[in-house]
């Protein structure tokens, strides 16, 4: 009797303990102000590092990236300094209709933390001027097998400048977007996430981002609706300038506005298995001082206990932004718990490899797999189906000598790391 007693209460624990059980994401969005091209001040990575390190987002959502030359070295930094398991979606250049000026080299991109999410797909929304950006996805959790999660992250740069000329060019690209969005399931947890380049929420592009009769409608989860340009009142979520002085580009007019944003769908604020964490809304480097209207953000004047003047020093000389967090909050643990302590794969050869790739998959594992190959920076090379079989025989000899990783992202394993030497 007193055994059963034992055993019941192991298991009502562990029961609960599944019950009450809380993974917590924090997300970033960050303008990168024309980055690698704006040269000035030198060495402008040094200072993101610093940013992230503090920061450590799960996922991070930028603009303003020029190149994949700087979003490899973006990623090569953050895997170095602050986490191995960073990944970076596929970087892709600005695809839509160019007829305000030259976009190309103002990119959109995202990067995530691979212990813990899945990049499901990605999708470009083209717009009259910028894209949109859409990467779905998927929480790397013990039940995504028969209850996934899915965020649905989109990304944008939306037109700048006030005038209603602007204004109207901003409303076409939202309307592009919700084009889009009509075709995703209306339960979808969608994140929009960008510089909307707005100075009221009386605009019409933002008004019809939150029209309650959409397919997918948004809200500010810092509900702080209002007309917020140069208006101090509303200097909790401001985010640009950080800047009065010129020569390190952007603008210069000092902390007064309000462009950047991440919106939630509306069900984030209310459903179970993926949530918006109640006041975790924040701007990234902003004390909330009212002396700071109109100044420079490392100044005294923007002075605060949430964040030091060498963070605030690194947000000024990297751009004429500051980045917008939230966290996002699951019921569901992460990690396949099942496999933890299982290798699913091994080299049949060794692990250094010449032009045949052979690998082993256990019987167990082999149902539906899907292999990611990545390169050392974290970029995706190939991906192999298994088939269903325990023998994998892949071809590699095209791929470029150095060192590479086989990924598994439906299960909660380390990579394996491989050399091709020709």
């Amino acid at each position: 009797m007193k055994k059963n007693i034992i055993i019941t209460f192991f298991l009502c624990a562990f029961s609960l303990n599944g019950l009450f059980a809380q993974e917590t994401f924090k997300m970033m969005f960050y303008n990168l102000l024309n980055f690698p091209l704006q040269s000035i001040p030198p060495n402008r990575i040094q200072y993101l590092e610093t940013i992230l390190s503090n920061y450590q987002p799960d996922i991070f959502m930028v603009c303003e990236l020029n190149n994949e030359s700087a979003s490899n070295g973006i990623l090569n930094m953050m895997q170095q300094s602050i986490n191995t398991n960073y990944a970076g979606a596929n970087f892709v250049l600005n695809t839509s209709d160019d007829n305000f000026g030259n976009q190309n080299d103002l990119q959109n991109m995202l990067y995530y933390d691979s212990s813990k999410f899945i990049l499901e797909s990605q999708t470009v929304i083209t717009t009259i001027y910028r894209d949109f950006n859409h990467y779905r996805l998927k929480l790397n959790t013990t039940q995504q097998g028969t209850n996934p999660i899915y965020i649905d992250a989109i990304v944008c740069h939306l037109k700048a400048s006030s005038g209603s000329e602007n204004e109207v060019l901003r409303l076409q690209m939202i309307n592009d977007l919700e084009n889009y969005l009509d075709t995703l399931p209306a339960n979808s947890n969608v994140i929009l996430a960008g510089d909307f380049n707005m100075y009221t929420s009386s605009e019409t592009g933002f008004v019809e981002l939150t029209n309650p009769s959409n397919n997918i409608t948004f809200t500010d989860p810092a509900n702080r609706l209002g007309s917020w340009h140069t208006n101090a009142t509303f200097i909790d979520v401001f985010t640009q300038s950080t800047r009065t002085a010129t020569g390190l580009g952007g603008a210069t007019g000092g902390f007064d506005d309000r462009f950047d944003f991440i919106l939630t769908s509306e069900n984030m604020i209310s459903n179970t298995d993926l949530y918006y964490v109640n006041n975790s809304y924040k701007v990234f480097g902003n004390n909330n001082n009212p002396s700071c209207f109109n100044q420079e953000i490392n100044s005294t004047n923007c002075d605060g206990s949430d964040f030091s003047f060498s963070i605030r020093n690194a947000l000024y000389n990297f751009s004429d932004h500051l980045p917008v967090t939230i966290e996002l909050q699951t019921n569901q643990t992460l990690g396949i718990n099942d496999y933890a302590f299982q290798q699913p794969i091994e080299f049949i050869n060794g692990n250094m490899v010449n032009s045949i790739l052979s690998l082993k998959i256990q019987p167990e594992f082999i149902s539906n797999q899907t292999l990611y190959v990545y390169d050392s920076i974290g970029k995706l090379i190939k991906t192999i189906n298994t088939k269903n079989s325990i023998y994998i025989n892949e071809d590699i000899s095209m791929l470029a000598n150095g060192l590479y990783y086989i990924v598994l992202p439906q299960l909660n394993v380390k990579p394996l790391k491989f050399v091709i030497s020709h």
